[in-house]
């Protein structure tokens, strides 16, 4: 027997999506499948396009905006099955794309999350920014991709078709257990958006589970479609990261990565303000008191029960991506993650 897959597509006004990529969704070929849209409290006409267009779709309404963490935390207490996907509405899927995850994540009890591979939907030759082959992290905790450093991502030239543990899967598009979302208390919904499928496999790791990429699942993904590229994206980006290390590194990482952190964060502001670009600076500087808010305020972050030094994690890179981007000029995933994984 199948286990039984919810696919979970969490809406914010996306009514356009919903009629562009929700026909993709509904015709995989997975026979234990069932389509649940959550709407996040839209305010355009999403709900009544979906009832009179999707009738079939089981749709969820919510009164209010909790962003991607907070509304996928309220969703999915409504959703039974074995394995959900978080699905962004703007992902467009192969009909096949289902089984090859699953396939993976029935493998071995001790796999949680799995992402497939994640291609631009305007590019179809290229990696999508939001995980591209799977995610990794660096040891100043920034996150990258097999397929994506930075802002530069590369062709897929099927150079990262193999099924390997990861330290993330990618938000837009994740499979994962539904006992264990729950066991672990779901998304931190303090971060809102971003970054907090990061911090889920974090935990999950600590737990003693795997990450897994499974390439052999395509699915292809506009990007930037609730939140487009902006202040609020770099406010959210810098302060949750630096949560995210917070809460899940032991205290003698903490005591000299954070403080590292805020250096290079500055730096970036400074640069980018230097640039022209008087937003971004804010951004960061507001997020860096954002931080200093929750710090100091006590229970202001849910700390990890697990925690433990990144070394003997998947998908850990020991060096710094900073380091090898910047001043090295290495762009590519295979050209930086050579001998130096923790």
């Amino acid at each position: 027997m199948n286990p039984s897959v919810a696919v979970v597509i969490l809406n914010y006004n996306g009514r356009h999506y919903l009629e562009q990529f929700l026909p993709s969704v509904l015709a995989s070929t997975y026979p234990a499948l069932k389509v649940v849209v959550a709407d996040n409290a839209s305010t355009d006409d999403s709900l009544a396009f979906l009832q009179q267009s999707f009738p079939g779709v089981e749709a969820l309404t919510h009164d209010t905006n909790e962003g991607f963490a907070g509304g996928y935390n309220w969703a999915l207490r409504l959703v039974k099955a074995d394995y959900y996907v978080l699905l962004n509405s703007d992902v467009c899927v192969t009909p096949g794309w289902i089984e090859p995850v699953i396939g993976v994540m029935e493998s071995g009890a001790k796999i949680a999350a799995c992402q497939p591979k994640l291609l631009s939907y305007k590019e179809p030759g290229m990696f999508e920014y939001a995980g591209a082959a799977g995610g990794w992290i660096d040891s100043l905790g920034y996150p990258f991709s097999r397929g994506r450093i930075f802002d530069v991502c590369e062709p897929d030239e099927q150079q990262y078709n193999d099924t390997i543990p990861i330290f993330w899967a990618s938000g837009a598009a994740m499979f994962i257990r539904a006992e264990l979302y729950h066991a672990m208390g779901g998304l931190d919904a303090s971060f809102f958006a971003h970054q907090e499928e990061i911090d889920l496999c974090w935990r999950l790791q600590l737990a003693g589970y795997k990450i897994m990429s499974c390439p052999a699942s395509v699915v292809y993904h506009v990007g930037a479609g609730t939140l487009p590229r902006g202040g609020r994206k770099v406010f959210l980006n810098f302060r949750n990261n630096l949560l995210m290390l917070h809460k899940n590194l032991p205290w003698n990482e903490k005591l000299w990565k954070l403080p590292l952190r805020l250096v290079l964060d500055g730096i970036s502001a400074i640069k980018g303000l230097l640039q022209g670009d008087v937003d971004f600076f804010t951004a960061i500087f507001k997020a860096h008191f954002a931080v200093h808010g929750l710090w100091l305020k006590r229970g202001g972050i849910r700390r990890s029960e697990q925690r433990r030094p990144l070394r003997g994690l998947d998908g850990v890179y020991g060096g710094t991506i900073v380091w090898q981007y910047f001043v090295k000029r290495k762009t590519r995933f295979r050209d930086i993650i050579q001998k130096k994984v923790l």
